[in-house]
């Protein structure tokens, strides 16, 4: 069976779908899932074994024999902690077969393979009887079907058909219920992740297009790790409410429903989010509770118990609106058998919104929520116009190359009179009544032709630089590309913005060892790579200095040989040298501080490499980083190695 594995590609820009062999390991897709996180979860682990535990008690007493019934068992390791706090037998189900390969050779290898069945299907097409999958209806179900939105991956219908077809009617379920929580917060910070709002350049408002100000946006959750934003950075205007519980030991519906949490807004401002999570009750009494609560919302900061694969969620009003202290106010969750969202009514206006909101202005399907707070900058935008200003003259033949960007607008404002654009920013022009002022272009840039340019030369090229498909910190060197593409066009005395940009590496210590589970047993050809993250949800401190590695000369093309670089002394990013002067980091983006503690852009992702092994180091930040990188011009790609050294 052939494998086709999705790899950004920085010479082209785009995300090119790669044939592997046959003899391709799904392994290493499943060690960078979370599945390595979730088997070191140790508290939804401890819990899930009380939980289930105190249900093999309950139908032993009941003098029932105990049978197991474990949808999704990934790795198989519920179904054990069933078989080892006493169930009979256990029928282990796992879609996906790479997993229940693994499942099946784990369950063997721990001796349990006479007590647990994996079966190799969807829990939906699993059959019961005599020439079934399951010999008999199990009276104990267990699963971890959930995700940061609780019912994201299709919790409510496996749970529906399970209680239809393959549970007795007074089964027990481990976990027995769940509870979602959400707060309506005022948080500019988050805010603007969603809507673009306005920019002012050199004396000009720049205004969002309407239909983006008026949209609900994209309809998927927004993951993060609330306990990473800090609590000065959102004003909360309703206490903490419990939204709706789901009792996974009756009959469940996946049908779409609506709940409201009334409540007096505790203060005056303006509702823009809602923060949401979710716990659940492993067992009747609710003794058992596994909660993913924010830190802040614990009484003990420290005992938080930090997990990856479980998050919480951010949602995203329709619109925000002014709310004043006092003021009855209603908080409507609606879901569908996969989504959540939220609205926001009067006590007395009950409306429920009877669809899951979409996207109606396409910006939301073209721009991440990262890009909106990366547009919304007004310090990255501040050094952008000022870089722009410093080059530019009336007669500037103008090229922008970055995907979504609003540099040819700026170029515009500034006062240039031949700006031209590959990518569209056709609503924004159009709002501002600038839809003369900047013409696109529906060619790539090695179709441009000095015809596309009315006979003139491009004499400044710039671009932020930011590609939807970028993955990596160097995958952004697609506009190195693109400027190689259009060498010809260019005036002799053509200016490049960014003039260059510099790779930039420092080792670190994460405060949880997520990061590291993931890569630690592996030994692939992606072990050896760098991954993306966004370090700043991932506390961490400096083990060294932050230390430039390669710089990629913009002003040149790019070179037909590899660039290598040796030398002793990880996270990497990129800075950008917009002008001599002018620099934008997409790492870090203050000094890391005398104790080691990053500051980390919250807009873009930066590459992580993983050590083999963990390393005892001082931590005093003398260190030595010994690497060897090399950027192969073919491809686009860095290979890199690294490891850190005593003084």
């Amino acid at each position: 069976m052939k494998t086709f594995c999705g790899r950004a590609n920085p010479t082209t820009g785009a995300l090119d779908w790669v044939e592997e062999s046959e003899e391709y390991d799904y392994h290493q897709e499943i060690a960078r899932s979370c599945y390595a996180d979730m088997l070191h979860d140790k508290d939804r682990n401890e819990k899930y074994y009380q939980g289930i535990r105190a249900a093999v008690s309950r139908v032993k007493a009941r003098g029932e024999r105990v049978v197991v019934l474990d949808i999704g068992t990934g790795t198989g390791l519920l179904s054990m902690m069933a078989v080892t706090a006493g169930a009979d037998y256990c029928y282990a189900i796992e879609v996906f077969k790479p997993m229940a390969q693994a499942a099946t050779c784990i369950v063997e290898r721990n001796g349990f393979s006479d007590k647990i069945k994996v079966i190799n299907k969807h829990s939906t097409e699993v059959t019961v009887g005599p020439d079934g999958d399951m010999q008999e209806r199990a009276n104990i179900l267990v699963t971890e079907l959930f995700d940061t939105e609780l019912i994201g991956e299709g919790a409510l219908p496996s749970y529906e058909h399970a209680h239809m077809h393959l549970v007795q009617a007074d089964c027990e379920a481990v976990p027995h219920r769940a509870t979602v929580y959400a707060q309506l917060v005022e948080s500019d910070m988050l805010w603007k992740w969603s809507q673009l709002q306005p920019i002012e350049v050199d004396g000009n408002k720049l205004l969002p297009p309407p239909a983006v100000v008026k949209c609900a946006g994209a309809p998927s959750v927004c993951d993060i790790q609330l306990s990473q934003v800090p609590p000065e950075s959102f004003t909360p205007l309703g206490p903490i409410c419990t939204m709706f519980r789901v009792d996974f030991s009756k009959p469940v519906s996946s049908a779409a429903q609506s709940y409201t949490a009334q409540f007096k807004a505790q203060t005056s401002g303006r509702a823009q989010v809602v923060l949401s999570w979710w716990d659940i009750d492993m067992d009747p009494d609710g003794n058992i509770v596994c909660t993913m609560a924010p830190s802040w919302n614990y009484s003990d900061p420290h005992t938080y118990p930090w997990r990856d694969h479980w998050m919480q969620s951010v949602y995203f009003l329709p619109a925000e609106e002014n709310v004043s202290e006092g003021e009855e106010l209603n908080l409507i969750v609606s879901h569908d058998d996969y989504s959540l969202w939220y609205s926001l009514t009067e006590q007395n206006d009950v409306k429920v919104a009877p669809f899951r909101p979409c996207c109606t202005c396409q910006a939301h399907l073209v721009w991440t929520r990262p890009r909106f707070g990366e547009l919304n900058d007004e310090q990255r935008t501040e050094s952008y116009v000022n870089a722009l200003r410093s080059i530019l003259k009336p007669d500037s033949v103008c090229l922008s190359v970055s995907d979504g960007s609003l540099l040819p607008i700026f170029a515009h404002l500034l006062g240039s009179k031949k700006v031209r654009s590959f990518i569209s920013c056709s609503q924004v022009l159009h709002t501002n009544s600038l839809k003369h002022g900047v013409q696109l272009l529906g060619i790539r840039p090695e179709q441009l032709s000095l015809a596309d340019l009315e006979g003139n030369q491009i004499s400044v090229l710039m671009g932020e630089p930011y590609f939807s498909t970028s993955l990596l910190p160097w995958h952004s060197l697609f506009f190195w590309y693109c400027r190689t593409a259009v060498a010809q066009l260019l005036h002799p005395s053509a200016t490049i913005l960014p003039r260059a940009a510099t790779l930039y590496i420092i080792a670190v210590e994460f405060q949880v060892n997520y990061l590291f589970w993931i890569i630690r047993s592996l030994d692939y050809r992606e072990s050896l790579e760098a991954e993306p993250h966004p370090l700043w949800e991932y506390p961490c401190r400096a083990l060294t200095k932050p230390r430039p590695v390669l710089t990629f000369d913009f002003t040149q093309c790019v070179p037909e040989q590899p660039v290598n670089r040796h030398c002793h002394g990880v996270a990497l990013w990129m800075e950008y040298q917009l002008t001599e002067d002018i620099t934008v980091s997409m790492g870090l983006t203050k000094p890391v501080r005398e104790e080691g503690a990053c500051e980390w852009n919250p807009h873009r992702k930066q590459g992580v490499f993983f050590f083999r092994s963990v390393r005892e180091t001082s931590g005093d930040g003398r260190e030595d980083l010994s690497y060897n990188l090399t950027f192969d011009p073919h491809t686009g790609d860095i290979k890199m190695n690294f490891s850190v050294t005593e003084p």
